[in-house]
């Protein structure tokens, strides 16, 4: 069964707490047609190494101060992630820009979550940014990466409303809810081929596509 199965390879620099939410989504048979080949990162000590063993996920370290520059370990990580057979790569709080031969490797296979609703407040810090703005609404976005800063086409989004008294921490605590939703689904809708891309454009099947 496994080698029908879409291999996700997840790269981590911290808790990973949405590689959790679809580690769940995984074992209570919410994706059915995926598996986690492999969790990398790129920091010793993040703790998502420690929730991967507890699945028996195989959990790597791939020091990036171990690498003259961006390509040279974007480089190693393709390797990586080729030798455990990636299909679909997924960012979980990966706190690394990635070079354009990453995502040439994995062309509309790289998915990122960013707590806004994009193209609103991409980067950094967006919670903060909603909040200095005045918006009465953010919330979440996953979209596939490309070679810019969030700027990939969209797959999902929730909204999220801004609530008087707000902080960064509330907002923030409130839209990590709805990620823990969405990232899930739209890893188990590529895993079913339910997804194609048409320039910025999205299409989401009801039935899986005959594009792989």
């Amino acid at each position: 069964m496994a080698d029908q199965t879409v291999a996700i390879g997840v790269l981590v620099s911290g808790n990973g707490s949405n590689f959790q939410a679809i580690v769940d989504a995984l074992e209570n048979g919410r994706i059915t047609d995926g598996r986690i080949a492999c969790l990398i990162s790129n920091k010793a000590d993040a703790y998502a190494l420690e929730r991967a063993r507890k699945h028996n996920i195989p959990a790597i370290v791939l020091d990036h101060k171990g690498y003259p520059n961006r390509t040279a370990y974007d480089q190693a990580l393709v390797a990586l992630l080729k030798e455990h057979g990636v299909q679909l790569v997924v960012l979980a709080g990966f706190m690394r820009l990635l070079s354009p031969l990453m995502v040439e490797a994995f062309p509309h296979a790289i998915m990122n979550i960013h707590p806004a609703l994009l193209p609103a407040f991409p980067g950094l810090d967006a919670q903060q940014q909603a909040l200095e703005y005045g918006v009465r609404y953010s919330g979440c976005t996953v979209h596939f990466v490309d070679i810019g800063t969030d700027t990939g086409p969209v797959i999902l989004q929730a909204v999220v409303p801004i609530l008087a008294g707000d902080t960064v921490e509330s907002l923030s605590q409130r839209i990590h809810g709805e990620e823990y939703r969405i990232y899930p689904e739209a890893v188990r809708l590529f895993c079913a081929n339910r997804l194609r891309v048409e320039g910025r454009r999205v299409h989401i099947s009801t039935a899986p596509s005959d594009n792989p």
